[in-house]
């Protein structure tokens, strides 16, 4: 199987905000697989803004690495906004990233508890001088198992420029106080 890509332009312009803007990345990923911080590292300077990546897809994996609560697992599923968040804030905290994007979900081609392939949770938090800001949603992509990682992790990458403005500019929802 060819591992899918996304478009070079974008992984390219995504590594640029990074360093204009001082960031540094972390990455926890489930159904992306690690695309998402391949895809960083096989850019001209990808190095320079990358600071981690976990791929985890176990439950006990998702604890025992990055901190997600066996409840939040219980309560809401692995495709849940609420275990990105953690993976996010997770990987937040176990680094010296001061962003991270998180992607939990269903590639397919099959459901997985009645989640639809294609569905796919994900996560961006910031580390602020206030504590985290943490932004999440949920999208469905169509297409093979291959498309659909490879639209989720464009999908990643793309979003984290509308959230870091969006925390710029004083909108942030979140943990740590923050609301």
């Amino acid at each position: 199987m060819k591992i899918p890509q996304p478009a070079v332009e974008n992984v390219e312009t995504f590594v640029d905000y990074l360093k204009e803007h001082d960031l540094y990345l972390a990455t926890a990923e489930s159904c992306t697989a690690g695309l998402i911080a391949a895809a960083i590292g096989s850019v001209s300077g990808g190095g320079q803004v990358m600071e981690s990546g976990y791929v985890v897809y176990s439950p006990q994996a998702k604890h025992r690495l990055l901190g997600v609560s066996s409840n939040t697992i219980e309560e809401f599923g692995l495709t849940s906004e609420e275990v990105a968040r953690e993976m996010a804030t997770g990987a937040l905290h176990d680094s010296e990233a001061n962003v991270a994007v998180a992607t939990t979900g269903v590639a397919g081609p099959e459901p997985m508890d009645d989640i639809p392939p294609g569905t796919v949770c994900f996560a961006w938090a910031f580390a602020t001088e206030q504590g985290t800001a943490l932004f999440s949603g949920t999208e469905r992509f169509d297409g093979d198992r291959e498309e659909v990682i490879r639209q989720a992790s464009s999908h990643a990458l793309s979003a984290v420029r509308e959230f870091h403005q969006r925390m710029l500019q004083g909108e942030a929802p979140g943990a740590n106080g923050m609301s």
